[in-house]
């Protein structure tokens, strides 16, 4: 096959920290490429000085055999390098095709007028060679995740793109996006497109990947054939070394502790209907069902973000009114978001204030000055204590990896000492060797006697975390497993069983 792209050499730092060292990686025509390493190693670096959105340092760029400067994003189109963001670049309140064309929109009336009629016209040809079925004046804003990335797609090939990087494509998706998705990069690569495509889900490379690069620390560790390699050996170039992440033993008899969480008939709207459950002190609780189901709004309403039209939440056998995420915490509950960057985190602040935020009042010298020295103190033993990989508590949060900025979150309600936790989604953007560690906290948490509720949409993860599983669907409990006697088909029944078959 041609060679499309060809990095030799590559290297970049950002303020004295290597992040890429010499690196190499090539690109073929009717190829999909994944792009794989731990967070950190350099992955989406590399594709962004592809990309044109930073500059390299040092070494060599060659797009068809020809030596190239990617100064910027303009220059990377115009060579034929498109590049969808695992944060989506869309403007909501654009249309698709808006937001496709943006900057290059068709012209009529001497170029005064926008041509709409042409501008959708031009949308609905790259839709129909995705085979979307997709109005091109609808707003984005009105787009499921999977159809904005779609877009994303489309607006990428409008530049006549012959090498497209994906980074994380399937982060949000449910497993009929996922299909989808899949179906769309297949038939770019026999179009002759070459795929970069940057993922931590293990179990997507057999199904889309022809060879994978394996990325650490900033280096190119070895490119591979998918044919001839498996899982195992590719975790094991990730992290150097072996993980032991499936191994567990039986969970512990927690049926005669203490209930720390009981909710009772938890109504809101169609999302959450009459939904009942407890977990007890050092009990892990898996909340699994497909996207929509409801699972991320319960957590919400129990922790106070979303008013409920009804229902009963009782902690510590104690009836309470949590109407605010205030009265949530001053209960002793605590909820690590599925969006540790729009609700988790200030993401422009420091290590140490992230650590310290709910937790300040306990920070104050005379109840009334803020005493810097207690909060670097603080933030510095959860730092040692959870294995935040961070220069000092001083660097911004935003520079630090997936993984660790949700260690920072972890810290941040482990300060607050909270009796119930709520993970919403804990190891997604992570990779596997941060996922390993973020488990084994959850089940040392649980250990010390943490009532735990975890949602996640890998099933995998749901089986190897929880003691019991909850599965809803269309905002209604519909079966609850314990985790010993639960599989995969067995819970994804459940999942799929809506309407009036649901239990409660």
């Amino acid at each position: 096959m041609d060679t499309l792209v060809s990095l030799r050499g590559l290297s970049k730092s950002f303020a004295g920290v290597q992040a890429l060292d010499k690196v190499s990686f090539e690109l073929r025509a009717s190829e999909v490429h994944a792009l794989m390493g731990e967070n950190g190693a350099g992955k989406s670096t590399l594709m962004k000085v592809l990309a044109g959105i930073h500059a390299r340092d040092a070494g060599e760029i060659e797009i068809e055999g020809r030596a190239v400067d990617v100064a910027s994003p303009r220059d990377a189109q115009a060579l034929g390098i498109g590049i969808v963001h695992q944060e989506l670049n869309l403007m909501r309140h654009l249309s698709a095709a808006q937001n496709i064309f943006i900057g290059r929109e068709p012209r009529r009336g001497l170029g005064l007028f926008l041509d709409e009629e042409r501008l959708n016209a031009d949308a609905r040809r790259l839709f129909a060679r995705l085979n979307l079925d997709l109005d091109p004046r609808t707003l984005v804003a009105d787009l499921t995740v999977a159809r904005q990335q779609m877009v994303e797609i489309a607006k990428a090939l409008s530049f006549d793109s012959k090498v497209l990087i994906m980074d994380e494509p399937t982060a949000a998706l449910n497993a009929q996006e996922v299909a989808d998705l899949f179906r769309v990069v297949r038939q770019l690569r026999e179009e002759g497109v070459g795929i970069v495509y940057i993922s931590h889900r293990m179990d997507e490379l057999r199904q889309i990947a022809d060879r994978v690069t394996v990325m650490r620390d900033g280096r190119t560790i070895a490119t591979v054939a998918m044919a001839d390699t498996d899982v195992a050996a590719i975790i094991h170039m990730m992290v150097g070394r072996a993980l032991e992440e499936n191994l567990r033993g039986a969970p512990p008899d927690t049926a005669r502790n203490e209930v720390a969480l009981e909710v009772r008939k938890l109504r809101r709207g169609a999302a959450i209907r009459d939904v009942s459950f407890s977990v007890r002190k050092g009990e892990i609780l898996g909340f699994a069902g497909l996207m929509g189901a409801g699972r991320t709004e319960v957590a919400r309403a129990v922790f106070g973000a979303d008013a409920i039209d009804g229902g009963e939440i009782r902690v510590h056998g104690r009836a309470v009114r949590i109407r605010t995420p205030q009265d949530a915490v001053a209960n002793g509950i605590g909820y690590l978001s599925e969006d540790r960057k729009q609700f988790g985190l200030a993401t422009a602040m420091d290590v140490q204030a992230n650590i310290a935020m709910t937790s300040m009042s306990r920070l104050l010298r005379l109840g009334m000055f803020i005493d810097q020295a207690a909060i670097a103190r603080t933030a510095d033993g959860y730092v040692r204590q959870l294995g935040i990989r961070t220069p000092s508590v001083a660097q911004p949060v935003k520079l630090l990896s997936g993984g660790n900025q949700q260690k920072v979150v972890i810290a941040k309600w482990l300060l607050r000492d909270c009796d119930i936790l709520f993970f919403d989604e804990p190891t997604r953007g992570i990779d596997v060797g941060a996922k390993a560690e973020i488990h084994k906290l959850i089940d040392a948490l649980a250990a010390q006697g943490k009532a735990i509720v975890v949602i996640s949409s890998e099933l995998p993860e749901i089986l190897r975390l929880s003691h019991r599983v909850l599965v809803m669907c269309e905002g209604r409990v519909t079966g609850e497993q314990d985790a010993r006697d639960a599989t995969q088909e067995s819970i994804m029944r459940l999942a799929t069983r809506c309407a009036s078959s649901a239990t409660h």
